[in-house]
């Protein structure tokens, strides 16, 4: 294995064990995809302290990302699909083929959805509810619209689709978590676009977070795509 090999699998194996501590860690998908950087939580190890952090420290939109197969059993449709508006006609992505958007959803118990409290609380229950989908009765634990979006795994992970949804997912799946993680953008306040990843392995290793390439994910946890 050349030195390069050994690099990328030691910080795959760090930020599934780091994963599977519940902590965060930061994922760069590839420059010619997105090219972004997003800040990822196990979805169940959410508090609200974790969600100023996504908003105060990423930027970008907090997302929960749900397997193919609990999105199924919940009935949850591609947003796109649902849309009848004329906007929603000829949507192609520069980056991908698709967008992974679904609902968007607030737990039951919340009031206005969008405090750390509420948000902390709909991630943790949908982590729940990911981890006993045939247990769960979603439309009567949750509501929607709300304020947590939701996305759709692709239904082979990384042998689909290779965005930040199908790369948390297969590090939840090797961590031993439940099909449910937390993703959002990281952006960069002073240019207004996405955090580089250089700046993000900066924050990274000021914070003691794991940082990870997509393509080392990809090389550790398989694709026969």
């Amino acid at each position: 294995m050349s030195r390069s090999s050994e690099q990328a699998a030691t910080g795959a194996d760090d930020a599934i064990a780091a994963f599977a501590r519940g902590q965060p860690i930061l994922i760069h998908d590839a420059a010619d995809r997105e090219g972004e950087v997003d800040l990822v939580y196990p979805a169940g190890a959410v508090t609200p302290g974790a969600v100023a952090r996504l908003r105060n420290d990423a930027g970008g939109l907090v997302c929960v990302a749900l397997s193919d197969a609990v999105a199924e059993t919940f009935g949850l449709p591609f947003m796109q699909e649902q849309l009848t508006h004329p906007s929603a006609d000829g949507h192609d992505l520069a980056y991908d083929e698709r967008s992974s958007f679904s609902l968007t959803v607030n737990h039951r118990d919340t009031h206005t959805g969008i405090t750390d409290e509420d948000r902390a609380l709909t991630i943790t229950e949908l982590a729940g509810a990911a981890a006993d989908p045939g247990g769960t009765a979603f439309a009567d634990e949750f509501r929607s619209p709300g304020h947590v979006t939701l996305l759709r795994g692709a239904p082979d992970l990384l042998s689909d689709r290779l965005g930040h949804t199908e790369l948390g997912l297969a590090v939840a799946e090797a961590a031993d978590q439940p099909p449910a993680v937390v993703v959002c953008e990281m952006l960069d306040d002073e240019t207004g676009g996405a955090l580089s990843p250089a700046a993000a392995r900066a924050y990274a290793e000021r914070e003691g977070l794991a940082y990870v390439e997509g393509s080392a994910l990809v090389e550790r946890l398989g694709t026969s795509s």
